[in-house]
Order: C-alpha cells, then structure tokens, then sequence
C-alpha cells in the first residue's frame, strides 16, 4: 500500500489539474501527524489531506470537508494559518525518482514551499520558505540523522539521491541480465526475481515489480532462476511504456468488497482489481478519510483516557467498600481487645505497652499493643471508640456504594457519549460534564456557545423518531419531546441514547418499532454487537432518579426486543 513514485508521479498531474489557482481558504489540524487544506478553485472546493503518519503517510483529495480533531493547532498548523491560509496553489511538484511532493504556494507574506514526504517510518510535512524550514510535522535532530536535520531556522535538505541504480525508462537487455547475474552467483541464491528489479532500478516498487514479474513468467514471486531475463525485459519495457508517457490508470485492489491496495497502473496480476476513475479517489478508497465522526477521533482520546481512569479508581473504591460489608473481623478485634483490656486491667503493669491473651479458650493469643500514658481504662475506651466509629462507617457503606454505582453509570454513560460525539460541541460538552464531576484536570472547557440537538427521524409512513445522543439530549427527548403515551426505547443495561417514538393516535406497525430499536440499538455502547437487547415501554412508566445526572432514570413495565444496530442515515427519506 506504500505511495510509490508513479501513484506520486499521477497525484501531481491531477493536483496539476485542479488544484494549481487555487486559493487556500482553511487549514486544519486533524491529527498530531496530519493537516487538512480546504481549495476553493474552479468554483468549487477541493480538500486536500496531508499526512506524515509513520505506518500510513499519505496526501491525496477527500470528498468530504475536513475537520479539526486537536484542541489547540499543532505549531506547523499555526504557521500554515499564516503563510499558507489565503494563498494560491502555484504549482505542484516531485523531484525526479523521489517519493517527494512538493506545492508552491503564493502566500499572504511571500511564497513558500509545503513539501510533503510520504515515506514509512521518515514521513514529514515540511513548510519552507526561501530554502529555510519555518517547521514541519515530524522534528529531526542531530541524535537521528546528522546529515539530513528537519528543524526549524535550518536549511531543507533534499532526500539523498540514489546511487547505484538503472533508470527502467534507459535500461537495456545487457544491463538487466548483469542484475540477474550477478544475484545467481550469490550463495545461497535464493532471492526472488521482483526483489532484483525494486534493488536495482529506480522506482521500482515490490508492488510494480511483481506485476512485471507475472507478466514475463506468470508467477508474481517467481524466484530468479525460474524467470528468462529476455522474458522479463520484454514484460518491464510493455508496463514501463504507458508510465514514461504518463499514461496513468488508477486503480483499487478489493478482496470481499474492501479496497486493501492501490496503484497508478493496471496489476494484471492482482486479483480484483479494477480501474477508477483518479489516483485520488483510489487511496480515498484504501486509506478512508477522518471525516465525519471519524475526524474527531484525535480529540476523543484524551476523554477517553480520563474516562477510563476515573472508571478504575471508582471500581477500585467499589470493591473495597463491598468487602467492608462482609469482612467485620477488624471490628470485632476492636471490641474484644477493649474487652480484654478490662477483664486483665488489674494485670497491667504501668508503663505496660501490650498484653497477649485469648479471648475464648480455643483460640489463640490476641496481641493488643497499649498506650503506656494511659490507664487501662483509657486504653481499653479507646478500643470501644475505635469500634464505634468503625461501626457507623458501616452504617455509611450502602450509601458509598450506591454512591458510586451513581458515578461508575455516570461514567458508562460518558463513554458513550464520547463515542458518539459527531462534533466539537459533542466532545466539549462530555468535557464539561467531567470537569464538574473533578473528572476533568485542568483550566475549565473553553464552550463554543452552541449546543447540538436530538436527532429526527421520519419514517416512510410519517411516524417521528427522537435519538438522544448523550446525556443532555437524553433528557430533552425523554421528558421535553416524549409524551405520556410515546413508546420510549434504550438499549438494556448498557449506557446509550433515548429514543421516543411518538404516538399520533394511529396504532405503531412493528416495522417503526423495528427501525427504533435499531436506532436505539446503534447510539449505544452496544453497537459494535451484531445483535443489541433493546427494552421498550411508554413514556409514562419512566421516572428520573432522585438527585440523579441528566438522563439517568428508572422504568417498568417494559418488553425486550431483539435488534441490530444501524444509523439514522439508514432510515433518512
């Protein structure tokens, strides 16, 4: 799946296409390692993601505006705000046999460079400006590469050229067979023939070498004494042919309807490939893009984490307080050492600092450790009030602990939400809701100021649906949109959305029914479940719990049905 020089070589023609005028209205940190370019051009916008992830580094077009998922801009981000955003696309660029793109960009304070390098494990995005890096994605010191620094204020430095390597567009039988030659005298010898081509020649990647290979001896992984160089020369100059004139044809690998691989040319040798219309809409398809919900994934984690964290001291804290129900020993030692401080009080000796003796005659020795500054008395009436205060704490205990289920179903509920979350009020709501809890570390949330409402459905035959998609909404649909009469859904026993159905006087047909539960069954923790238990029961038989969180309720007399997650867009008219 690695962008190979040709997939770049056919990516810079299309951006040649319908990029070059264009101007940079928006930019967006989507990621820690990715950046998001919004191009309006030819009256319409183009979006273009730029990514320096390690194990995917990628840049091509999304069909679908690109979302911020950091907080706060990454310090490329805040630059790219400044010498980028408002500038136009002058040109697009790769160095000959690079995995290097680069965009020429008339800036709001001069022309810079944002040079992408989408190579695994040195992936960056670069901004340059007169040959000098302003910053870049991934930081490079002296301590990991001495030679190729990528640090602000320091010359760019291009990607080594290489050396030792034929040009496949030059290359000639008597060459070809050298390489061969040279790797049949090895000991042992037992390198596959596409592995001498990627070695040998310039942009040659496995991907393209072992179509090569299929089309000279019609095994993609033949090894090198099995192939007829003449056969495989013949193969490279009638794949090699259409890429020299630029001739693309890109196209997706899929395998039970998923694309896993792309390329800028037909791969005879792949089973089910087939051609698409752009190299951008083939690594669209591979890749996927962090829009809708997924855009914000970067800015979930570190909800999640505090979630996740709380949800553990809260378990921790449970389970003590369970025990304490069922373990009274440590009491029952208090009361029997300030017992038997009294019955042996004449025995005690001043200055004595502990007694052993048994409470019942088959038992052994209690060791009672005494403060040699009181009197028995004093000693053993503190024993009594140690077991005293032990025994109201105990009185506490059922209230600590539902106490904190109260908290640990809060937390559910907060997970969920999260997880929900389709926008930067979504996220900053669950935020908030954490932070008054002391869930939440640090300075208060910064709010947007607007709030995202309950989802609508209609159905075909006019029923509407109400969704809740965190806790807020959850009480709004319940006890704002619901009626005393409305058929109320949630999936049972785990944290998740409200649902109403409202009744309009006709009898509901089991299909709305159906596609609630199933509603019900997607906004919730269960959704990732082929099959969700979703109770249902009319709104009247919900109740709020007393001095519980918003959307946290009883209900009764409900009936469980059976169903399988799926999204409002399933059910859009």
């Amino acid at each position: 799946m690695p962008l190979d020089v040709f997939a770049l070589s056919a990516l810079v023609d299309e951006f040649l296409d319908v990029l070059v005028g264009g101007r940079v209205q928006d930019s967006v940190c989507i990621d820690a390692d990715t950046l998001g370019l919004e191009i309006y051009v030819n009256h319409r916008r183009q979006y273009l993601l730029l990514s320096a992830d390690a194990q995917r580094p990628r840049v091509h077009l999304v069909g679908d505006k690109l979302r911020r998922g950091l907080e706060r801009p990454t310090p490329l981000g805040l630059l790219i705000r400044s010498q980028v955003e408002g500038g136009k696309i002058a040109h697009v660029s790769q160095p000959p046999w690079e995995r290097v793109l680069q965009f020429e960009i008339e800036g709001p304070e001069g022309m810079v460079s944002l040079i992408v390098e989408p190579m695994e494990r040195r992936s960056n995005v670069l901004l340059v400006k007169g040959g000098m890096i302003l910053d870049c994605l991934r930081r490079v010191g002296p301590d990991e590469n001495r030679v190729r620094l990528s640090l602000p204020a320091h010359q760019y430095v291009p990607p080594p050229p290489q050396t030792g390597k034929i040009s496949p567009f030059t290359l000639v039988q008597e060459e070809l067979s050298s390489l061969f030659e040279q790797a049949r005298q090895e000991v042992p010898s037992k390198r596959k023939a596409h592995q001498i081509l990627t070695s040998g020649l310039l942009g040659i990647s496995p991907l393209l070498a072992k179509e090569i290979v299929y089309c000279a001896a019609g095994d993609p992984n033949a090894g090198i004494r099995a192939v007829d160089t003449e056969s495989v020369m013949q193969a490279l100059v009638e794949v090699m042919n259409p890429l020299k004139r630029r001739e693309w044809t890109p196209g997706v690998v899929e395998e039970d309807g998923v694309s896993n691989d792309f390329s800028a040319y037909r791969l005879t040798g792949q089973t089910g490939w087939r051609a698409v219309s752009s190299i951008n809409e083939a690594m669209a398809m591979v890749f996927g893009a962090p829009v809708g919900d997924e855009a914000y994934e970067a800015a979930k984690l570190p909800v999640r984490e505090a979630i996740r964290a709380a949800h553990l001291r809260l378990e921790t804290k449970l389970a003590s307080l369970r025990r304490s129900l069922t373990d009274d020993a440590e009491r029952e030692i208090l009361r029997q050492s300030g017992e038997l401080i009294l019955a042996y009080q004449y025995a005690i000796q001043p200055g004595q600092a502990e007694i052993r003796a048994p409470y019942d005659l088959d038992t052994p020795d209690l060791v009672i450790a005494l403060d040699p500054s009181l009197t028995p008395v004093e000693n053993a009436q503190r024993y009594f009030e140690r077991y005293n205060r032990a025994k109201r704490a105990l009185e506490d205990v059922p209230g600590l602990i539902a106490e904190a289920e109260g908290e640990i179903a809060f937390l559910q509920q907060m997970a969920a939400d999260i997880d929900l979350a389709a926008s930067w009020p979504d996220i900053e709501e669950v935020q908030t809701n954490l932070h008054a809890s002391g869930y939440w570390q640090g300075k208060p949330i910064r709010r947007t100021g607007s709030k995202t409402a309950p989802l609508r459905v209609v159905t075909p035959d006019g029923f509407i649906i109400w969704i809740g998609r965190n806790s807020r909404q959850n009480e709004q649909v319940t006890f704002d949109k619901g009626g005393p009469v409305d058929l109320w859904l949630h999936a049972r026993g785990v944290a998740g959305a409200h649902v109403i159905v409202k009744n309009d006087g006709r009898r509901i047909p089991d299909t709305v029914l159906e596609a609630a539960a199933s509603l019900a069954a997607y906004y919730s923790a269960g959704r990732q479940e082929g099959k969700v238990m979703v109770d249902i029961t009319e709104r009247r038989h919900v109740r709020k719990i007393k001095g519980g969180r918003h959307g946290m309720v009883t209900y009764r007399n409900e009936e469980t049905r059976m169903a399988s997650p799926h999204p409002a867009s399933d059910f859009v008219r």
